[in-house]
Order: C-alpha cells, then sequence, then structure tokens
C-alpha cells in the first residue's frame, strides 16, 4: 500500500465502508480505547452507558446499539439505554422477561450470540427493518450477569470475528463501569451515613455539639445577610447529678432521651435545630426568632416537661424532673462572632438557675 492510501485508511473520519482491513482494525482499536476511558472517566453509569453506545453508533455501519440491563434476580431486563432507529413493542412499564427475544435467549444462555441473518432467528425481535445482522454479549462481572450488549448492522458481513472480539471487550468496559458506578454509590452511601454518625449525638439522637457549632455559624451567616434574628435556647436539666445518684444513670441516660425528644418536637420549622450542647445541657438554635416567639416556644417546652412527670426523689423544685431554660437573640452582623449569641444564653441560663430554676430567662441584644 502507498504511503497515501495508508494515510487515508487510517483517517480517523473515514467511513468503515471505505477502510481496508488495517484500516478497519485500527478503528476498532481506537474505538476500544475510547469506551474505555468513558468508562473510567463519566459521571454517572447511565450517562457512561450512553456515551458508550453514541460511540459505537457513530463511528461503525450499526443501526442500533443499546445496552439492556437486568434486574438483581436475572429474570426481568430493567434499563435500556440505547442510540439508533429504534422502535420496538416494549411493556409499558419498561421491563420485560428474559424469555422474550434474543437478548433474552443470549441473557439465559449466558453467551455471546451472533446472528448472521436476521430474517431467519426465531427469536429475532424487529426494531429496524433495515437491520441484517445482530451481535449479543452478555455484560459479566465476575459470576453475575449484569445485562446485554445488542448491536444490530445493516450489513450481513459486519460481524466479523475481529469485530466480535472488540465487542466482547467492549461488554467487559461495560460491565466494569457498571460495577465502579456500583463502588461509587456504595462509597457515596456509607460517607453519608458517617457524616450522619459524626453529627449526631450517640445518647440522645440528636446533633452532637459539632453538628450545632457549624449550624450556628452558617445562620449566623444567613440571618445576617437576610437581616433576621437569632435565637438561641440553652435547657438545662435541673438537679441532674441527684437525679444520677438517686437512680442511677441509666435513669438519667433516659431521662436525657425524652427531653431531647421533647426538644425535637418542640421545633416548628425545618431549618430549626436541636442538639446536644453538652452533659444535660440541650440547645435549640431558632433562626428568624424574636423573642417573644422565642419565649413563647421555651415555656411550651418547660410546660412539656413539667407535664411528663418523670420522678426526681431529690430535686428541691419538684418532685418530677424540671428544666431551666436560657433564651438569646441577637441580629447576627457578619462583623461580630456567633459566639455572642451563647454567651448571652449562658447568661440567661444562669439567671434562670439562680431564679430558682424551672422558669425561662431571656435576652435580646441589638448589635454592637
Amino acid at each position: 500500500m502507498s504511503d497515501s492510501a495508508q494515510a487515508l485508511s487510517a483517517d480517523p473520519g473515514l467511513p468503515w465502508a471505505e477502510r481496508d482491513a488495517p484500516g478497519r482494525r485500527a478503528l476498532l482499536t481506537e474505538i476500544l480505547a475510547q469506551v474505555s476511558r468513558e468508562a473510567l472517566q463519566g459521571e454517572g453509569v447511565e450517562a457512561v452507558l450512553q456515551s458508550i453506545v453514541d460511540c459505537l453508533l457513530h463511528r461503525l455501519p450499526v443501526a442500533i446499539v443499546s445496552i439492556i440491563l437486568l434486574n438483581d434476580e436475572g429474570t426481568h431486563f430493567v434499563q435500556e439505554v440505547g442510540s439508533g432507529e429504534l422502535d420496538l413493542d416494549i411493556p409499558g412499564n419498561g421491563s420485560w422477561p428474559v424469555t422474550m427475544g434474543a437478548a433474552g435467549r443470549c441473557a439465559r444462555i449466558g453467551k455471546a450470540q451472533l446472528i448472521a441473518d436476521v430474517d431467519h432467528d426465531p427469536d429475532y425481535v424487529a426494531g429496524n427493518d433495515e437491520v441484517r445482522s445482530e451481535y449479543l454479549v452478555p455484560i459479566w462481572h465476575r459470576d453475575r450477569l449484569l445485562g446485554v450488549l445488542n448491536l444490530e448492522s445493516t450489513r450481513e458481513d459486519f460481524f466479523t470475528p475481529e469485530a466480535c472480539s472488540v465487542f466482547d471487550a467492549v461488554a467487559n468496559q461495560v460491565a466494569g463501569a457498571i460495577h465502579l458506578a456500583s463502588v461509587v454509590r456504595e462509597l457515596e452511601t456509607a460517607n453519608r451515613k458517617l457524616q450522619q454518625l459524626s453529627m449526631s449525638d450517640g445518647l440522645t439522637g440528636i446533633a452532637n455539639r459539632r453538628c450545632f457549632d457549624q449550624r450556628l455559624a452558617a445562620e449566623w451567616a444567613r440571618m445576617a445577610r437576610e437581616q433576621r434574628p437569632l435565637a438561641l435556647l440553652l435547657v438545662d436539666a435541673d438537679c441532674f447529678k441527684p437525679l444520677n445518684d438517686a437512680l442511677g444513670h441509666l435513669h438519667g441516660d433516659e431521662c436525657l432521651r425524652e427531653l431531647a425528644r421533647l426538644c425535637s418536637e418542640t421545633l416548628e420549622h425545618e431549618d430549626d435545630l436541636a442538639a446536644r450542647y453538652g452533659g444535660e445541657e440541650l440547645a435549640l438554635l431558632l433562626p428568624g426568632r424574636d423573642l417573644r416567639q422565642a419565649r413563647r416556644l421555651a415555656e411550651r417546652l418547660r410546660t412539656n416537661v413539667a407535664a411528663m412527670a418523670m420522678t426526681h426523689p431529690d430535686s428541691p423544685v419538684a418532685p418530677h424532673v424540671t428544666v431551666s431554660i436560657g433564651v438569646s437573640v441577637v441580629w447576627p452582623d457578619v462583623d461580630d462572632a456567633p459566639e455572642r449569641l451563647v454567651a448571652g444564653a449562658d447568661r440567661a441560663l444562669y439567671a434562670a438557675k439562680a431564679g430558682g430554676r424551672n422558669c425561662v430567662v431571656g435576652r435580646s441584644m441589638m448589635k454592637k
């Protein structure tokens, strides 16, 4: 072959029919490399599969390319990612059993199926009248069948042994992409669970101090932008050490869980937060509340705790568990620190304890 003929055959834009054997091999090799890149670099399994079928359709003399995925039991096809002129009578729910069609036969047998003449195959379901041949490859990952790679060509001579070997390799790449996406999903789920655990208090199940600190900073900045108040309730179980001493720490833990539940039930808005602040202290962060609204909510919580009538044999306040609540309200400023809100609630809580406990004390602070 002359140098000019070799250059023409290697032209990436040259149609399949105009390529000689080496040029076709080069194209198949190039396509396999592209599929490998797509399998590794795509974001989301469906996007990866779509890019693969689009690549095969646009660069090869095929009328239809599809990747048909199976359910976990391997009994039904449940998802199809395809490209090309396809007009199949698929059940309305998008699921069909592996007892149907040539793809079903491929899934049942678990081996590649070459249909050299679709007119003489009993299982072929026509999707395009111009299709003359079909090649179906099972998509295996280890011992699990994930689905079927389906290619349909308008040429009777397209699926040569060399071309089929490339499509076998493409099916392996698809299996790897699906498995990688599954691993990524599992890692993302695990990370979300770890994130939730890192932000939750192990005893009470509500937010922990770390979560509270992050939300306080975020809500402080948001309320400063929106020029709205931010309220904080610090809730302290009165005489908690004598309760532990009298009834044991297990009873004290159960009491804290009940207080945390009541705090959570007191919240009114989606962006409100109940958190365990430390020891027997709980915190309610209330964006957008003024002092009147925050005090009303605090009084409701105090009343609900008393109504629970959790026994406290060594309390000088009442025969049941009570709480003291300090309320602080600030109009945040980006030049100020959110610790100012906490300091105000802490001073209010101290005043509530000094005033005899089982009461609410509130403070509203203007900007510095």
